[in-house]
């Protein structure tokens, strides 16, 4: 029976179907052919919603999205640019540290490339940068948005775990940022053999005007982050108060949100929580029936089985996630397989926090591997390139994504450093 959900599965992916509806149609086939009470579909998907700290995605998806809208992505750019805009590639590089800045607004890959490529990239064209390079920075840098905080994957980690969001959340800022600063060491050497353009140095002045005009925006960030460490407030209050510091920054610091583009903003946050609960509900569905099944013993017994060794087995996961996470978006490839592979990483003593931060780099490291990286293929949308130019110019960008994840899977403390050295 099991053998039928995961076809079903599959083959709706393979047919493009969203993977909501892909998990929630194998799980109705499952469900039928095993002959269980159809009841069971909405109880156990209401079991998986129903989680107090789950209230804190459309609370943090809302902030973003006024934020974004009251003129914020732009800010940060301006500031990026008058930052490292005078360095040969500069604006590759401002695209990377705008990213990096971005992340902690947004919190989600996929919104980071949409959003600052949407600007950036037909920027980056115009000044003579090859059109896949500038989409291959622009979907490789996006990648760190899930993991700096504040980020919505490392909620759902915490969601699955019980693990602390805000433990999470500073494991995540030592490995964001080393993967940030990576993809600047890589963009600046190719644009130094390209000779990609370069713009006049900022004045001090210019420098200053630009910090305090995307100050207030980085200021939410600082109290997401330390409000929750500090024990201020839980996650869920966290993303109600960065709901009406977004409105109040947007009305009178910024003055770009009014009530007709309010109404909108909220609709497409409301439809982005809709659809992202939907998911959870039916990965919790979906998650229940691999239990019921005991999949998850399987797959730990055939992985202990090959090896017990800490460093072999932390191998193959991450070449599993890494594989998921190229067709599959990240926080759906979580709900489905961290419970799972959480459990062989403790067998082999693997702290758990750590192997957060290992599932969640994992994915969103396929989100930029070819074939069919969800990320490269919004870049060379939004370009106008092909899949297979942006795929050749992704190539050294992810060879540094691996690096980061090597590193961080090797040596544990690049994870654990901030979280023992602030609350433990």
């Amino acid at each position: 029976m099991i053998g039928v959900l995961i076809i079903v599965f599959i083959v709706g992916l393979i047919l493009r179907f969203p993977i909501a509806f892909s998990l929630g149609f194998s799980c109705l086939v499952y469900v039928l052919l095993a002959g269980i009470p159809l009841i069971v579909l909405p109880m156990k998907m209401y079991s998986g919603i129903d989680v107090f700290i789950l209230l804190s995605i459309p609370g943090f998806i809302l902030a973003g999205n006024l934020m974004n809208a009251g003129g914020l992505t732009e800010k940060i750019i301006g500031f990026c640019n008058h930052l490292l805009g005078h360095i040969r590639g500069g604006l590759a590089l401002a695209n990377i540290g705008a990213s990096m800045l971005f992340a902690g607004i947004s919190g989600t890959a996929v919104s980071d490339t949409a959003s600052i490529g949407a600007i950036l990239i037909p920027a980056m064209k115009k000044e003579g940068y090859g059109a896949g390079f500038s989409c291959s920075v622009t979907a490789s840098s996006s990648t760190v948005g899930p993991i700096i905080p504040p980020s919505v994957p490392m909620i759902i980690a915490a969601t699955l775990t019980g693990l602390s969001v805000g433990r999470l959340f500073l494991a995540g800022a030592v490995p964001g940022l080393l993967l940030g600063i990576g993809l600047m060491v890589v963009a600046y050497y190719i644009s130094a053999k390209k000779n990609y353009p370069k713009h006049p140095r900022s004045s001090l002045k210019q420098v200053g005007r630009a910090f305090v005009d995307t100050f207030w925006a980085l200021l939410m960030t600082f109290i997401i982050l330390f409000g929750i460490i500090g024990g201020v407030f839980t996650p869920t209050e966290a993303s109600i108060v960065a709901v009406f510091y977004a409105l109040l920054i947007g009305t009178l610091v910024y003055r770009k949100l009014n009530f007709s583009n309010l109404q909108s903003i909220v609709l497409d946050s409301m439809k982005t929580s809709a659809s992202l609960m939907v998911l959870v509900g039916f990965a919790n569905l979906f998650g229940w029936i691999l239990i019921t099944e005991r999949f998850p013993q399987l797959i730990a017994g055939a992985i202990l089985d090959f090896s017990t060794n800490k460093y072999v087995v932390l191998l193959l996961i991450n070449l599993l996630l890494i594989f998921v996470g190229t067709f599959m978006e990240t926080i759906a490839a979580l709900l489905i397989l961290f419970p799972i592979l959480l459990k062989v990483a403790i067998a082999v003593e693997v702290d758990p926090v750590h192997f957060a931060v290992i599932a969640v780099l994992n994915l969103i490291i396929g989100l930029t591997t070819p074939p069919v990286g969800v990320c490269l293929f919004v870049a060379s949308s939004i370009g106008k390139v092909s899949l297979t130019e942006v795929s050749r110019a992704t190539m050294p960008f992810l060879a540094v994504s691996l690096l980061v994840l090597v590193l961080v899977t090797l040596f544990p403390d690049l994870a654990l450093f901030l979280p023992r050295l602030f609350m433990d």
